[in-house]
C-alpha cells in the first residue's frame, strides 16, 4: 500500500460511520442442532482465543484454528447496497478446544459444521462457534450472513467502498470481515475461491483467474480462484462496468481492468499503464527472483479509496493514482507482503519499506536518481527533530492505540527504504542482493519478522549488524552519519 492520499471528505465520512452491532445468539437447522453442537465440545477443553496474539490488534485472527480454504459465495445488490451469502471454510484444529471464533461484521443467519447446525454467538467483530475441535481435526464450516457492509466499522476503519454502479472490497490491514468470515491475520494464509453474484450487466473481477460466469435470470455469478494461499485482507472483488484486457506474457497469464466510470479522457492512459504490468513484473524478477504467483494483473477503480493496494495477483489502484512508480510499488508487494507476509503488524516496514526501496531501485536502473542519492538526500533533508525520526520503524505503534494510522505513517515507508539502502551500502551490493533473494525464497508462501530478517542479514554478510539495526529500526532518533550506519 502506498502512502494514503485521503481527502477531508473521506476522513469525515469514515468517522461518521460507527459500529452498532449487538450480541446475537442463535441456532440454525432445527431439531438436529442440540446433539450436533454438544457432540465434541467437552467443557474441560479451553476455548479457542478471540485473537491470534498480535498486540497491535488483539482481536484479529483467532486461536486454536488454521483455515485451509475459503469458498465464498456472495450476492450484492447495487440498489440497496446489501450483501448476502455464505462461505464454506475448511478448518483444521491446532489445539484441543471447546469452541472457536471467526472474524465477521455482517449479521449471521446460521452456522453448520460438517452439515450439522451448531450454536453460535456474534458480538461485533467476533463470531463464536460453539463446537469443539481436536488437534488435527479438519471440519467444514458453513456460515450464512446478510447485511449492509457500509453500516459497520472495526478498529476505527469504515472500509466498504461503493457507489450506485461500482463496488470494490479493498483495504488494509482489515477487509475480509466486511464480506466473508475469516481468520483475519497474516499468520493464517489459505486458498480462496470467490463467486460473486450481481445483476447481469455488471462485470466482476477478483484474485487469480476467472473460472466461469453463469447467468441465471437477470443475475450472473462469476467465479474466480487463486492458485496460491493468501492472507485474508489480500482477497478482493470488484463489480461494475470495466474495460478488460488480458493475455499471456513469459508463459504467465495477465489480466487488467479499468473502470468505465472513470472520465473518458483518463481511461486510455490508465489502461496503457496497466498493460505495462507484465513488463514491470519481468524487471522485478531480475531483481528479486521468480514471480511467486501464477497470474498477474491490476484494476483501476473509479472509487476514491485514497490509496492503492497490493491485492494478491491483482493490485487495485484508485483514480488519479495510477503511475509507473505506484505500479512498481504494488507489484513489488507481490514478493514483499503477499508471498512473504508480515509475522505481526509491527513488521510492516518489511512490506512498505521494501516496496518503496524497489521504487528507488527502478529509478536507479532506468536513468533516474540513484538509490544512494535518494538515501543521502532524505537523510540530509531531515533535521534531528523532523517527523521522519518520530517513531521506531520496527515498532511504529508503541502505545497500541490508533495503530492503523501509525503502521502506515510516512516514516515507516521512507525510513524503511532508507534502512535497506543503508544496509546495501554497509554490506555491499552483492551480499545485499543475495540477502533479498534468500529472504524471499526461504520464506516464500509464509511469514517473516524483523528479528528473522536481521538474523539472515548477519548470516549472509558475516557481519555483526546489531548496532546498525538498532540505529535504523529500533531508535526514534536520527542515526549518526557513520560508515557503520551505511552512511559513510
Amino acid at each position: 500500500m502506498p502512502r494514503p492520499r485521503l481527502s477531508a471528505a473521506t476522513v469525515v465520512a469514515g468517522l461518521a460511520l460507527t459500529l452498532t452491532v449487538g450480541l446475537t445468539v442463535g441456532w440454525v437447522g432445527g431439531a438436529d442442532a442440540g446433539p450436533a453442537a454438544d457432540r465434541t465440545s467437552p467443557s474441560s477443553r479451553p476455548a479457542g482465543s478471540a485473537g491470534i496474539g498480535d498486540p497491535y490488534f488483539p482481536h484479529d485472527g483467532n486461536g486454536g484454528i488454521d483455515v485451509v480454504s475459503y469458498d465464498v459465495h456472495d450476492r450484492y445488490g447495487f440498489q440497496r447496497r446489501r450483501l448476502s451469502g455464505w462461505t464454506e471454510l475448511r478448518i483444521r484444529g491446532t489445539a484441543e478446544i471447546s469452541r472457536f471464533n471467526l472474524d465477521l461484521l455482517l449479521p449471521v443467519r446460521g452456522v453448520r459444521v460438517d452439515g450439522h447446525a451448531v450454536r453460535f454467538s456474534h458480538r461485533g467483530h467476533e463470531l463464536t462457534i460453539r463446537r469443539g475441535l481436536h488437534r488435527g481435526e479438519v471440519v467444514t464450516v458453513l456460515v450464512r450472513y446478510a447485511g449492509e457492509p457500509s453500516r459497520y466499522s472495526y478498529a476505527g476503519e469504515s472500509n466498504w467502498l461503493a457507489s450506485a454502479d461500482e463496488v470494490v472490497s479493498m483495504n488494509q490491514p482489515h477487509m475480509a470481515p466486511w464480506w466473508f468470515p475469516a481468520n483475519d491475520h497474516p499468520l493464517d494464509k489459505a486458498r480462496i475461491r470467490v463467486s460473486i453474484t450481481v445483476p447481469q450487466q455488471y462485470d466482476v473481477v477478483s484474485n487469480g483467474r476467472r473460472l466461469h460466469r453463469k447467468a441465471h435470470g437477470s443475475w450472473a455469478t462469476t467465479t474466480w480462484r487463486a492458485d496460491e494461499p493468501m492472507v485474508p485482507y489480500l482477497a478482493f472483488f470488484a463489480a461494475g462496468h470495466f474495460q478488460i484486457d488480458h493475455g499471456v506474457s513469459d508463459g504467465r497469464r495477465w489480466l487488467v481492468a479499468v473502470s468505465q466510470a472513470l472520465p473518458t479522457a483518463t481511461r486510455p492512459e490508465a489502461m496503457r499503464l496497466l498493460r505495462e504490468t507484465p513488463i514491470i513484473t519481468r524487471w522485478l524478477e531480475t531483481q528479486l527472483g521468480d514471480y511467486p504467483f501464477s497470474t498477474v494483473g491490476g484494476l483501476v477503480t473509479s472509487l476514491d479509496a485514497g490509496f492503492a493496494l497490493e491485492n494478491q495477483t491483482r493490485p487495485t489502484y484508485a483514480p488519479g493514482g495510477v503511475n509507473r512508480t505506484t505500479l512498481v510499488h504494488e507489484l513489488a508487494h507481490q514478493w514483499f507482503g503477499d508471498s512473504v507476509a508480515v509475522h505481526h503488524w509491527s513488521d510492516i516496514w518489511l512490506n512498505e519499506g521494501a516496496a518503496t526501496f524497489m521504487e528507488w531501485r527502478y529509478d536507479e536502473t532506468h536513468g533516474g536518481t540513484t538509490a544512494a542519492r535518494m538515501l543521502r538526500e532524505s537523510y540530509d533533508g531531515a533535521d534531528a527533530d523532523d517527523a521522519l525520526w518520530d517513531g521506531r520503524v520496527a515498532s511504529p505503534c508503541p502505545s497500541h492505540r490508533s495503530c492503523v494510522d501509525r503502521i502506515f505513517a510516512d516514516f515507516v515507508y521512507q525510513r524503511g527504504a532508507m534502512t535497506l539502502q543503508a544496509l546495501r551500502q554497509r554490506i555491499g551490493g552483492a551480499d545485499f542482493a543475495r540477502l533479498l533473494r534468500r529472504w524471499l525464497v526461504e520464506r516464500e508462501g509464509g511469514n517473516g519478522s524483523t528479528a528473522q530478517f536481521e538474523s539472515l542479514a548477519e548470516k549472509v554478510s558475516g557481519e555483526d549488524l546489531g548496532g546498525f539495526f538498532a540505529a535504523w529500526l529500533h531508535s526514534s532518533s536520527k542515526p549518526a552519519d557513520t560508515a557503520a550506519n551505511g552512511l559513510g
